[in-house]
């Protein structure tokens, strides 16, 4: 569970004349009838004046809070309610944290770090104990002096102003918790939720990147039941289309060498979902899935199924029609509905889309500058470094704003940015996404499992065991 703020220092505590008590009341406690007589506060009542507070944690049964600034001394997370007897090393959450870490392309933020991982905590012999698992990434590449600037005025579409409108107070360095960095502590628990899917059910999920600014990749173009993790991954941009890729490439070229960027859509879809997941009315699968990808940084609109283009078909057309398999299972025909009918999954394969915005923080690459110097001087303004690129950034890429202190201004921005999120937000979406699906798992196996099942209706969550040798520790 998140943490808890107690209130009780600026809420009054209700009498029994006053109704519920009235959060952010400042009005002062009644006095009691003999100040000799000294009552506890019910406990009932305790819990009335405690609020949810912080945002760093999600899930129910599967609890991660993610800690850790972009310039603080690491980042990572705490996994609490991780099944025991699970085998787990560094090298299960390794991979995925590779996909993610920065400069690892061109087309990425150049900072540099190896995101090497380390588990602290709630493992013995290679395997989960059932306690908490803390993994920690440390921070070896920060650049704090070039976020002097910002910390005076505010980055445009930045999360700089608000967090000092909610908090009053905000870390400069790297965005502090706005900083994508924070998304390591995600994608390391992602491999776990992930492991532990793919072990139980044989679930599959796999995102790609399917639109870089005005580049889109055909739908007929994946085939979503037989695309796999390598196709994804032979390229730098995470597009399993060649020809596709070589376009979305080219448009984060033009704009990484002007020192701006552009935003794109990821497609991630999930095969062999256990049937029965998500549950009405509020906490409807969709809905879960909506909230995790939406809490990802830069996501700005999430389509599931069909999506908006459904909202041009008729019914009729819309409808998933169903019919029995060879197996006898019953199946849907198509999958307008993305695998999810009434906020439960009907084990047909889920699909979705995330759309990114173009990276906030934009500025003047060396590459641009380098075109208009040769010889001698070339090798001048290498050795001076970021020093003679302050002054170029003056006359390029210069951003209205205000500061800290409420006047007007005209911001540089510095520091080291993606030119385009997507392609390392594929890890990031894959992470999120198997959060909740873990979480949804261990919620219908907790309510709908303890007795034995309607076999005519219902279908086991796991594989059989003889499947469930075959998959890789």
């Amino acid at each position: 569970m998140a943490s808890y703020l107690s209130t009780k220092h600026f809420v009054g505590a209700p009498s029994s004349s006053d109704g519920p008590a009235r959060l952010g009341s400042l009005q002062s406690p009644p006095m009691l009838p003999s100040p000799s007589l000294q009552l506890p506060a019910r406990r009932s009542q305790c819990k009335r004046l405690e609020i949810q507070a912080s945002g760093s944690t999600y899930g129910t049964y599967f609890r991660v809070t993610t800690f850790g600034e972009s310039h603080g001394g690491g980042v990572g997370c705490v996994i609490d309610g991780c099944p025991p007897r699970l085998p787990l090393s560094e090298a299960d959450m390794q991979v995925d944290l590779d996909r993610r870490r920065p400069g690892q392309s061109r087309i990425t933020t150049p900072r540099k770090e190896t995101d090497t991982c380390k588990i602290a905590s709630g493992i013995a012999d290679g395997l989960t104990t059932g306690s908490p698992i803390k993994v920690e990434v440390p921070n070896t590449d920060q650049r704090g002096h070039d976020y002097s600037e910002m910390s005076q005025a505010y980055r445009p579409s930045h999360a700089d102003a608000t967090y000092d409108f909610k908090y009053g107070v905000r870390s400069v360095q790297g965005g502090g918790r706005s900083s994508a960095r924070e998304t390591i502590g995600r994608v390391a628990a992602g491999a776990v939720a992930k492991k532990i899917l793919k072990q139980y059910a044989g679930t599959e999920i796999l995102a790609y990147v399917s639109q870089v600014h005005n580049v889109v990749l055909p739908e007929n173009l994946v085939d979503n039941e037989t695309v796999t993790l390598d196709q994804i991954e032979s390229n730098i941009v995470r597009c399993p289309n060649p020809e596709y890729a070589e376009k979305m490439i080219a448009a984060i070229d033009a704009v990484r060498v002007r020192g701006d960027s552009v935003g794109g859509v990821v497609t991630c879809i999930v095969r062999n979902v256990p049937r029965g997941l998500g549950s009405p009315v509020f906490d409807k699968l969709e809905a879960e899935l909506a909230k995790a990808a939406m809490s990802l940084p830069a996501t700005k609109g999430f389509e599931f199924g069909s999506g908006f283009a459904g909202t041009f078909m008729t019914g009729s057309e819309h409808n998933d029609e169903f019919y029995m398999d060879e197996q006898g299972r019953i199946r849907t025909k198509t999958n307008r509905s993305g695998g999810v009918q009434g906020g439960i999954s009907n084990g047909e394969t889920i699909n979705m889309r995330i759309a990114f915005k173009p990276t906030s923080t934009i500025s003047t690459s060396k590459a641009l500058i380098q075109v208009s110097i040769k010889g001698q001087e070339l090798q001048n303004v290498l050795k001076l470094g970021y020093s003679f690129l302050d002054i170029e950034l003056e006359r390029a890429r210069k951003q209205n704003t205000v500061t800290r202190d409420k006047h007007d201004t005209e911001l540089i921005a510095r520091g080291r940015h993606d030119p385009c999120v997507v392609p390392r937000a594929v890890p990031m979406v894959e992470a999120m996404i198997a959060l909740v699906l873990v979480d949804q798992l261990m919620a219908q196996y907790a309510q709908c499992m303890l007795f034995p099942i309607n076999p005519a209706l219902q279908e086991p969550l796991e594989l059989p065991n003889s499947e469930q040798a075959q998959i890789p520790l």
